[in-house]
């Protein structure tokens, strides 16, 4: 803006003999409105809350990119990319802190939500509304949108600016802990739970509901170790008014664009691939997901993200009742037994195997093709009620109720044909350390490749020490080059600490 005012300036000083009048500058582009022009119908307070949903689509959030923090760089995941900067970026070798794979476009697409979303809690209270409900259920959106992003600030940076306005080119935001980070995100959600309604109509699925924004806040507080606050969260969901959420009784329909938004969904992002543009913000911007493209095995993808292998052997330690293989095994990975295993081709013809490689299956498209691309129409459930259920189990445990905490998990098992708990494991009885080590092993098999490993890790304190370092490293070898006090958090984008004075770079970067 400096510099078209600039140039504007010059030009009229260099023509002064032709009037150069202001209100002739004053033009009205019927392409670009201005804030004062877009905020004020209904319809346009509808579109400002859709254009957050759209960052979604964007690389540096769920389309791409953020599958490369949060799985690859979990003991769950690596990178074999030829692309050395890219795979290192999962390995914690961090040199380049303006990286754009690995950094700088995931801090501007979650900012560029989160400007949107004040765009909208700051112009939407002015525009006039015939449904006072709607108009209050937006704002809601926003906040939930909001504090949404500020988790994953949280849970990536932990040390970063709260930013609570539209903001404007010259502004310089003070940083925030993550602890302050958190407790304006619980501000958010808590504001916005009051006005989410409990359920969607079939048109406005996938929408947050009052469930989605207490399951927010329950993550909330268990990354701060917060239990009876997490638990007040859960009640809602298992117990409370909220518990209208049940597992479906096909695993499978959890990973593919069949039954979607079922009644396991606490929330999804919404994928399609009926435009099949780039990830820009012009009018043919894709809204579907590239990560099965990045994550599929050498032949049918880039494979630039795989599996650990010792996946494969967790599902292989424990048969159902009737002495099979776990049946998640099937749906969570590809790996080279697996038509061996359950008798599945897919794929077999086109792989190139490596040794002991298995690949993510969920989010895959080989139940109805034999490729990849760049348009995956198949939602990403970021919040599964199966994921809940452990949460609750691990908060009961952790407030010394192991004892109840047994049937949460059983629920889980049950839909895989496994033993209840008590029945498979019974040394481990009421002692919370032996609970809580299972319930680790509980949340692989359940939701592996789905995004939560990381922030687990660091919830369990397994990032802290050396010694627990050195236990994931046996699995991981990447791990091995993790610094305590340092890799637990990924290092600001530099530029963004060289241009705001306000702003200090991470510990030991």
């Amino acid at each position: 803006m400096r510099k078209i005012l600039t140039i504007l300036t010059v030009t009229c000083s260099l023509l002064g003999v032709v009037s150069c009048q202001e209100d002739e500058l004053d033009l009205k582009n019927p392409n670009a409105l201005t804030t004062d022009q877009f905020w004020v119908t209904p319809n346009d307070a509808e579109l400002g809350v859709n254009a957050i949903y759209a960052m979604s689509y964007k690389d540096g959030l769920w389309s791409r990119w953020m599958s490369f923090r949060l799985d690859l760089t979990s003991d769950e995941g690596f990178s074999q990319s030829p692309w050395i900067e890219l795979a290192d970026w999962t390995r914690f070798n961090y040199i380049n802190y303006n990286f754009w794979e690995g950094n700088g476009v995931t801090w501007r697409d979650t900012y560029k939500a989160i400007f949107r979303a004040n765009q909208v809690l700051a112009n939407v209270p002015d525009i006039e509304f015939d449904d006072a409900t709607r108009k209050q259920s937006i704002l809601a959106e926003a906040k939930f949108l909001r504090a949404l992003n500020y988790y994953y600030v949280g849970l990536l940076w932990e040390n970063a600016p709260i930013i609570l306005e539209p903001s404007k080119p010259d502004d310089l935001p003070m940083q925030s802990t993550q602890q302050e980070i958190y407790s304006q995100a619980e501000l958010d959600l808590n504001e916005a739970f009051e006005d989410l309604p409990l359920q969607w109509d079939a048109e406005n699925l996938g929408r947050p509901t009052k469930g989605a924004a207490k399951a927010m806040l329950a993550k909330i507080y268990m990354q701060q170790r917060q239990w009876g606050a997490a638990k007040t969260a859960l009640d809602f969901l298992v117990v409370g008014e909220g518990a209208n959420y049940s597992l479906v009784s096909n695993y499978k329909d959890n990973f593919t664009d069949i039954n979607e938004n079922n009644s396991e969904s606490v929330y999804e992002i919404q994928f399609g691939d009926q435009r099949r543009g780039g990830t820009g913000e012009g009018p043919n911007a894709a809204v579907s997901s590239t990560r099965a493209q990045f994550f599929a095995p050498r032949g049918i993808g880039w494979s630039d993200g795989q599996a650990r292998f010792w996946l494969v052997n967790a599902f292989k330690q424990e048969l159902t009742v009737d002495g099979n293989l776990d049946p998640r095994l099937q749906h969570s990975l590809f790996y080279p037994d697996l038509f061996e295993d359950f008798g599945d081709k897919t794929y077999s013809r086109d792989w190139e195997w490596g040794e002991d490689e298995a690949w993510f299956r969920k989010g895959a498209r080989d139940y109805k093709r034999d490729n990849e691309d760049y348009f995956s129409e198949v939602n990403w459930r970021l919040i599964r009620y199966a994921d809940i259920l452990l949460r609750y189990a691990e908060v009961l445990n952790e407030l010394d109720m192991t004892a109840d905490a047994y049937q949460y998990v059983d629920q889980v098992r049950a839909r895989a044909n496994m033993a209840p708990l008590a029945t498979a494991y019974p040394e481990i009885g009421n002692d919370r350390d032996l609970f809580l080590e299972r319930l680790k092993i509980e949340r692989v098999l359940e939701l592996s490749g789905e995004s939560v490993r990381w922030e687990d890790l660091k919830r369990w304190g397994d990032l802290e020490t050396q010694e627990s370092v050195d236990a994931i490293a046996e699995r991981d070898p990447d791990f091995k080059n993790f610094e305590i006090g340092k890799n637990i958090r990924l290092p600001l984008p530099q530029v963004e600490v060289e241009n705001n004075p306000n702003m200090e770079q991470n510990p030991q970067y």
